[in-house]
């Protein structure tokens, strides 16, 4: 199929108390269960470091040309599947695992404080718990200044707004790897339903406004 969507789908190596990291874990299980037919869905693990995020993510954004990028991470205080809204350029203190973090605690000297996503997160919020899927999906505006929001931030720059970070709970708190596999595969779906609908109107603006044109010419020819 040439019209092929391409998703990327990322999740981190290990760290600090996370010997296993669930978003990896995750990820893995969504790259078995897969997208569909229509999709083709590239998954990579991310260090926990600021620098490869630095050197990796454009490379990603460039070489695959993606509609639309996720990147999971766990967080040890989530109960629940947590999307995240937006992510922000400053305030980034505590070291990676390389023992670095940026000397200016920044990630884009002179970039804007914050980035929100293209999607309404409150809508797949909305849509996936009302789909009877067994987790619970929940929004926050905040992804904890570490290298999660790093990397969110480098990806809604890079993308122009068109990334999604997703929260996980540290497996069996209370998900399993499978629970948070379906998780991932709904929610990335209604990201994606979501982009279509919003090209489509974006399409059908444009066209009205094309129309609109041409009849004023027409108009005037007379």
């Amino acid at each position: 199929m040439a019209n092929k969507k391409k998703v990327i789908v990322t999740g981190f190596e290990p760290f600090g108390e996370h010997t296993v990291n669930s978003s990896w874990v995750a990820v893995q299980e969504l790259d078995r269960l897969g997208l569909g037919e229509a999709v083709d869905l590239y998954v990579c693990e991310v260090p926990v470091e600021y620098q490869a995020v630095q050197s990796l993510l454009p490379s990603l954004w460039k070489q695959h040309q993606p509609q639309l990028v996720v990147h999971v991470g766990v967080s040890g205080l989530a109960t629940t599947v947590t999307l995240e809204q937006c992510g922000h350029n400053e305030g980034y203190r505590r070291l990676d695992n390389c023992s670095y973090c940026p000397a200016s605690q920044c990630c884009m000297e002179n970039g804007p404080d914050c980035i929100n996503s293209v999607l309404d997160m409150d809508a797949v919020c909305r849509k996936v718990n009302d789909s009877g899927l067994g987790v619970v999906v929940s929004v926050s505006k905040d992804a904890g200044r570490y290298l999660c929001d790093y990397t969110y931030y480098t990806s809604l720059y890079l993308g122009q707004g068109r990334s999604a970070f997703i929260h996980v709970p540290p497996l069996g708190k209370p998900y399993s790897s499978w629970e948070l596999g379906k998780a991932l595969q709904a929610i990335v779906r209604e990201m994606l339903e979501l982009l279509e609908l919003d090209r489509a109107e974006e399409e059908h603006k444009y066209h009205d406004h094309c129309h609109h044109q041409h009849q004023h010419q027409h108009q005037h020819a007379h």
